[in-house]
């Protein structure tokens, strides 16, 4: 019997299980799914954590619940990767032999990578909510705030959802005026980026929202250190920024085994190629979501498109069929602007977000690149499709894995 083995089952991993599975026969393909954690974590909702719209326990289950029937789940954490020998070793010794291999061991935080971020006021002034610990640490901060210098900062590019800082700062806005005390509150969103948003025409509807909301930005900033005595954070050039609170995006690095097994980049992601998804590395190795080293969003949505790509191309390489080259880099992110609104945006590889509806062409009822309701409940309304849906497998009606021009309205 042949052997496909899927190293992570977050997002990305549990929904190509869930793909593959279906398609492949049970007598001719074992499917194995390795991954250390208990717990499976809706991770859009970490933003929602820290102002009471979820309670933690809304962003967790245990993992084992989505992994498909016919799937084995080994919880072991990988200790090496030997591609020339198609073996994975594992912390606890044994080994695992794949005939094809996908890599969907995402990203996480690693605040370790600045002096200082992790140092006397981490989780005193100093916080993240880009893990479950983080953005519940800071839910009880937030609580008992009595106001001062909020900076809200992003370290360096890429991160996982590119858009949630900015969604973090709208949302403090609305946070504090709730609480009667936004006058109280200095906010300040610090970016290495030249604007608020990796894509320039979104930056113009983005930079009204944040002077409209009376949000200072501090552009062009390349952290150096955090200074914990003085509760400032400095940059290469010189510049400081003072807080009371800082609510950091810390690094975010793929996995530490792609860096003991010699296979990732600077960042520990996978080179990957663009439209197919094979890897770089040998043609028996595939790379899907936040693992990649792709010049594409790292988000949810991102890596549903990828699978439904991917499980063709794993289909066609078992074929050996020529791989589609169709992944055109698809993202479509709600950003949530406090007050129950938020924006849409839709883009890819070669176009950026634009003005249209969405997901019917002149019907909608989304609007892109517009702040209304409905995107807002559009937002709320991804949690049950992401663990309904997106993680089984199910395709999402009208919103194919390319994107659709029609309904835009390009420049």
């Amino acid at each position: 019997m042949k052997q496909l083995l899927i190293l992570g089952a977050g997002t990305a991993g549990t929904t190509m299980a869930s793909h593959l599975r279906k398609k492949l026969r049970k007598n001719e393909w074992k499917i194995t799914i390795v991954d250390e954690r208990k717990e499976h974590y809706y991770q859009p909702g970490f933003l929602f954590i820290p102002f009471g719209i979820y309670s933690p326990q809304q962003t967790v289950k245990p993992i084992k619940k989505f992994i498909p029937k016919g799937v084995e789940l080994v919880q072991e954490s990988i200790e090496l990767v030997k591609p020339e020998d198609n073996k994975v070793i594992l912390a606890n010794g044994s080994h695992l032999l794949y005939d094809i291999m996908i890599i969907a061991t995402g990203s996480d935080i690693a605040p370790e990578e600045v002096e200082g971020m992790k140092g006397a006021e981490w989780q005193k002034s100093v916080f993240d909510f880009y893990s479950y610990e983080g953005s519940v640490a800071l839910a009880e901060k937030l609580k008992n705030w009595e106001g001062g210098k909020l900076v809200v900062h992003i370290t360096e590019i890429p991160i996982k959802c590119p858009v949630a800082p900015l969604e973090f700062a709208f949302l403090a806005d609305a946070y504090f005026k709730k609480k009667n005390m936004r006058h109280k509150v200095e906010i300040t969103y610090v970016t290495p980026l030249s604007g608020p948003f990796t894509k320039p025409k979104c930056n113009l509807a983005l930079s009204h929202l944040l002077k409209d909301k009376n949000i200072n930005t501090v552009n062009d900033f390349a952290i150096m250190e955090v200074d914990n005595d003085n509760k400032k954070i400095v940059d290469y050039g010189g510049e400081e920024v003072s807080f009371d609170l800082l609510v950091t995006v810390p690094t975010n690095k793929g996995n530490a085994v792609w860096e003991r097994s010699g296979m990732g980049d600077d960042l520990n992601f996978i080179p990957t190629q663009k439209h197919t998804l094979q890897s770089k590395l040998k043609e028996n190795i595939f790379v899907i979501g936040d693992a990649t080293n792709l010049p594409t969003s790292k988000a949810g949505s991102v890596a549903h498109f990828q699978a439904e790509i991917l499980t063709e191309n794993i289909l066609n390489f078992i074929a050996g069929k020529p791989l589609a080259e169709d992944f055109d880099g698809h993202s479509n992110c709600f950003i949530e602007t406090g007050n129950g609104k938020a924006l849409l945006i839709d883009f890819n590889y070669d176009h950026e977000p634009v003005r249209g509806t969405f997901p019917i062409a002149g019907i909608g009822p989304l609007k892109l690149l517009k702040e209304n309701r409905i995107n807002h409940f559009g937002k709320l309304a991804f949690r049950w499709v992401y663990w309904n849906m997106l993680l089984k497998g199910i395709p999402i009606p009208f919103v194919p894995a390319k994107m659709n021009k029609a309904g835009k309205i390009f420049d």
